[in-house]
C-alpha cells in the first residue's frame, strides 16, 4: 500500500489572486491547522524577496512541525534560492520549488524565453537549489499544453541536474481522468523511479477527485490539493475518497480523518471569513500561543518564547524584557503567554512619542452608529480624525488611520481587568504588524477605549521611530 503525500498549495492559491487572501497571522494559523490535519507538505507559493516574506518564512518554519514546508523560488532573480533558504535555517523539513512555465504560449509571453533559454534556466536554479537543500522539487508549469517532446527534455534536465520531485498540471483543465491517466504514465516512464511525481488536477470540469484517481493509477506520488474551492481537488474530498476507496489503488494518505471535520471547519471559517475594507480587525480562526515560563528560565527561553509570540526583537530589548520577566517571575514563579507579551509591550522598543493624544470624543449607542473624533499632536500641530466603526474602538482606530494617513495590520488586540470594583482599570495590549514586523503597545485606564487608544497609539509609535531611523 503506498502513501500518498499530500502537499496542500492553499497559500499559493490566495496569493495568485485567488477568491480570498489571507493575513500574515492568518497564514501562520493556516499553516499550524494543515500541519495537525496530516498534510505532507505546506506551499506558500513564490515569495518576494523582501523583509515580510523573509519574516513570513522564518515564522512558517517555528510554526510547522511535521510537514515539509515547501517554498517556490523567485527563478527570474539571482539569489532568490540564497533567500529563501536562509528564512527556512530552522525548518524540519524544507524543500525548495524551482516553478517554470513549460508550454509555448507561456515561455514566450510570460517568460519572455525561448525553450533553450528555459531549459538553461531550469538546469541554474535547480543547481543553486541542490547546493542548498537536499529536497528541490521541479515544478514544470501548464505543462498539460506543453509539447511533449520539450516537456520530457525539462524535465530530465532538472532531474540531471539534481531535482528530488517533479510536478506536472492541467493548468487548461480540460482533460478526462483518462487523459489525466495516459498523462501521467508517460511522464512517470521519463522521470524513472528514483523521482517523486507529482499532480495538480483541475476541477474545472467538476471531476477533480476521478482525475487524481486516475492520476494515483498511473503512478503518482503526490497530489497538489486546495482547502478550499481553489480550482483543483479539495483536501477534504481526496482524503474521503482514499479512506474509502483507497484499496482499490493500493493507495492511502496520512491525513488524520478523525481530525478532518473539524479542522476542515475551522480551515473554510479562516478563509471564507467576510472582511469589511473600512475596518482593521479582521475575522479569522486564531489558536494563541500558549506556554508558560518559570523562575529558572535563562535569557534563551525567553526569547525563544519572544519568537512564538511573533516578535522580531533586539538583543536590547530581549536584555529588558528579560530584566522584567525575572522580576515577576521571582514574585509570582511562573509568566504565562499573554503576561509574557503585556511585557513585552511595557518594555521593549520604547521610543518618544511622535503622536501624542489631546482627547477624544466619542458617540455609541444601540440604535445609533459608533463615532469617534480623536485629536493627535504631531511635531506641535494637531490633527483631527473622525470616523464612524462597528462599534467604539474600531471607530478610534479608523480615526487614527484618517489621522496617519497609513493602515497596518492589527495582528491581535487583548483586553483584561487588572483591579477589582466599579473603578476596576482595564488594561490593552495592542498588537500592529508592520513591513511583516510586529510592535505592540499598552494602554491602562478605567476606560477601556481609552486604554485602547492609548495602546494603538503606542504601538503606532513605535513603528514610525523605526521608519524614521530606516
Amino acid at each position: 500500500m503506498r502513501q500518498i503525500f499530500i502537499s496542500d498549495i492553499t497559500m499559493q492559491y490566495a496569493r495568485e489572486g485567488g477568491a480570498f487572501s489571507l493575513s500574515f497571522r492568518e497564514k501562520i494559523e493556516l499553516a499550524k491547522l494543515l500541519d495537525r490535519l496530516g498534510a505532507d507538505s505546506i506551499e506558500t507559493g513564490m515569495i518576494s524577496m523582501n523583509r515580510t516574506d523573509a519574516l513570513l518564512l522564518r515564522s512558517l518554519s517555528s510554526a510547522v512541525e511535521h510537514a515539509v514546508l515547501t517554498v517556490q523560488v523567485p527563478v527570474f532573480d539571482d539569489g532568490g534560492a540564497d533567500f529563501v533558504m536562509s528564512g527556512l535555517a530552522e525548518a524540519v523539513k524544507p524543500r525548495l520549488q524551482v516553478a517554470v512555465p513549460v508550454s509555448t504560449v507561456q515561455m514566450e509571453y510570460l517568460a519572455h524565453k525561448k525553450p533553450d533559454d528555459i531549459l538553461e534556466l531550469i538546469g541554474k536554479r535547480v543547481r543553486e537549489c541542490r547546493a542548498l537543500c537536499g529536497c528541490v522539487e521541479f515544478a514544470a508549469l501548464d505543462s498539460g499544453r506543453a509539447e511533449k517532446e520539450f516537456l520530457i527534455r525539462a524535465i530530465t534536465r532538472a532531474i540531471e541536474c539534481g531535482a528530488t520531485a517533479v510536478t506536472v498540471s492541467d493548468a487548461a483543465g480540460d482533460m478526462m481522468p483518462e487523459e489525466i491517466g495516459s498523462f501521467v504514465t508517460d511522464i512517470r516512464k521519463a522521470a524513472g523511479s528514483g523521482v517523486s511525481l507529482g499532480v495538480i488536477v483541475s476541477d474545472r470540469l467538476h471531476m477533480s477527485v476521478a482525475c487524481a484517481a486516475d492520476a494515483i493509477r498511473a503512478g503518482a506520488d503526490e497530489i497538489k490539493v486546495c482547502s478550499c474551492e481553489g480550482g483543483t481537488v479539495r483536501l477534504a474530498h481526496l482524503a474521503e475518497f482514499l479512506n474509502v476507496r483507497g484499496e482499490s489503488l493500493r493507495a492511502s494518505s496520512g491525513i488524520r480523518m478523525t481530525e478532518l471535520q473539524r479542522s476542515s471547519l475551522q480551515i473554510e471559517r479562516l478563509l471564507k471569513a467576510e472582511r469589511r475594507r473600512s475596518t482593521p480587525f479582521e475575522d479569522g480562526v486564531r489558536e494563541e500561543a500558549e506556554f508558560t515560563l518559570n523562575s529558572h528560565d535563562d535569557i534563551a527561553a525567553v526569547r525563544k518564547a519572544c519568537g512564538k509570540l511573533g516578535y522580531d526583537l533586539t538583543e536590547d530589548d530581549v536584555v529588558k524584557v528579560f530584566g522584567a520577566f525575572s522580576a515577576i517571575a521571582a514574585k509570582k514563579g511562573n509568566v504565562n503567554a499573554k503576561e509574557l507579551d503585556a511585557l513585552i509591550a511595557t518594555c521593549a522598543l520604547q521610543v518618544p512619542q511622535t503622536y501624542q493624544l489631546e482627547t477624544y470624543l466619542i458617540n455609541s449607542g444601540n440604535v445609533i452608529s459608533s463615532s469617534s473624533h480623536i485629536r493627535l499632536k504631531k511635531d506641535g500641530e494637531i490633527n483631527d480624525g473622525l470616523s464612524v466603526g462597528d462599534g467604539p474602538i474600531d471607530a478610534s482606530f479608523l480615526a487614527i488611520e484618517q489621522i496617519t494617513g497609513t493602515h497596518y495590520e492589527l495582528d491581535d488586540f487583548q483586553i483584561r481587568a487588572v483591579t477589582e470594583g466599579r473603578e476596576a482599570m482595564g488594561e490593552t495590549i495592542v498588537r500592529l504588524r508592520s513591513d511583516g514586523k510586529l510592535y505592540s503597545g499598552r494602554g491602562i485606564s478605567t476606560d477601556i477605549v481609552g486604554s485602547s487608544i492609548q495602546a494603538y497609539i503606542s504601538a503606532l509609535n513605535k513603528i514610525v521611530y523605526e521608519e524614521k531611523e530606516k
